[in-house]
């Protein structure tokens, strides 16, 4: 389980095709401190631990996973969001997020206001009864609050400090990014469906 408040951002240092399965060693501050068996996020999606040696870290993202994120977009260079599991003794600065990806959702428009940025996203309309306005989303692992949303489409807004810290300044118009629903929203609907067969 994860906050959604990125702790750093590494960089795609290798990748490699193990079957349908793909190998990605990732270069992080935070990569000295890990440890096998550890749950990481990256871009929102939570990856085991197989290896950490020095300043690089190796996960594994099997078939699913790639069909389903933004992950095999990914390229030597490229920057990722990182963020260790939650600590159950402190606050929690986000929202509750699994690290599990739903959907990926494309960037429409980009607006840079005065101190601010301003991003539009569009998403599958299948997931619309999820995201409610002022809502969290999780966005590649970042914890914000959406506005302006309609049934395929929302908008956030990124103050500098998260796009200094995080790979937002990376996302431009067709970016394609990872997105989780706020678990709560998913309970309810889950049984609100449920009540039409009771």
């Amino acid at each position: 389980m994860f906050t959604g408040i990125i702790e750093c951002t590494g960089y795609v240092e290798k990748i490699e095709k193990s079957g349908t399965n793909t190998i990605f060693w990732i270069s992080s501050p935070l990569s000295n401190a890990l440890k096998a068996d550890q749950s990481v996020s990256h871009n929102g999606v939570c990856l085991t631990i197989e290896v950490a040696e020095g300043n690089s870290h190796r996960v594994t993202a099997i078939e699913e996973t790639l069909q389903k994120t933004n992950l095999n977009h990914l390229q030597p260079g490229d920057i990722v969001n990182i963020e260790r599991c939650m600590v159950m003794n402190g606050r929690i600065d986000g929202h509750l997020v699994q690290g599990h990806v739903d959907c990926t959702a494309t960037c429409m428009e980009v607006k840079t206001l005065v101190g601010s940025w301003e991003y539009t996203f569009q998403f599958p309309a299948a997931f619309a009864p999820l995201i409610i306005e002022k809502g969290s989303i999780c966005l590649n692992g970042i914890s914000l609050t959406c506005f302006n949303v309609t049934e395929n489409s929302f908008k956030v807004a990124i103050i500098p400090y998260t796009f200094e810290h995080t790979n937002m300044s990376s996302v431009t118009i067709k970016t394609e990014v990872n997105l989780e629903f706020d678990i709560i929203g998913k309970y309810i609907l889950r049984m609100e469906t449920l009540k039409k067969f009771s």
